[in-house]
């Protein structure tokens, strides 16, 4: 039988077990699988599925995650990847000198909006700049204030936002 290449997760298990002074009988008998299929798993020959991975991770009492990786169910390269595009793509639009922080704001919306659209979580809740100044997470667009609504003005002229409205509900206008 060929060996399957699961990102030596054979080895690392032994190398688990072994540090955990558990037999293979051992292991398997607390993971709930056979000892045949744990032996097979370690020399590579079986790719197991993600619970079995989680069964044998809390009987060594190590994290499923770090096996699903390893196993290739969970890419943990490509993910941190992804949180660096995010944080680039953040960061330059927090960074543009053309844009009012209204319009930041905005994009930085439509982005996280976009992103929830197409599956992916957002990584985090607010994103520094380049002054290690943390902008606050923009708001769903379910939570955005009224935009037709024309707000105050700036010093410069430009738009300042919209106006908040201060009523509470119930009460007329």
């Amino acid at each position: 039988m060929a060996s399957l290449n699961v990102g030596n997760l054979g080895e690392y298990l032994r190398e688990q077990r072994r540090n955990a002074q558990l037999s293979l009988r051992q292991l398997a008998e607390a993971a709930g699988v056979s000892n045949p299929y744990l032996s097979q798993i370690e020399r590579g020959l079986r790719k197991p599925s993600a619970e079995v991975l989680q069964q044998v991770a809390k009987a060594l009492r190590i994290s499923a995650e770090t096996l699903y990786v390893r196993a290739g169910i969970l890419d943990a390269e490509r993910e941190r990847e992804e949180c660096r595009r995010e944080g680039a793509t953040r960061a330059v639009i927090l960074a543009d000198p053309t844009l009012t922080e209204r319009q930041k704001q905005v994009l930085l919306q439509i982005y996280e909006s976009f992103r929830k659209e197409n599956g992916v979580g957002i990584a985090q809740a607010g994103t520094a700049d380049e002054n290690d100044r943390v902008a606050p997470k923009a708001p769903d667009t379910d939570d955005a204030q009224d935009t037709d609504t024309p707000g105050p003005r700036t010093a410069d002229d430009s738009d300042a936002g919209p106006r908040r409205d201060t009523r509470r509900p119930g009460r007329p206008a």
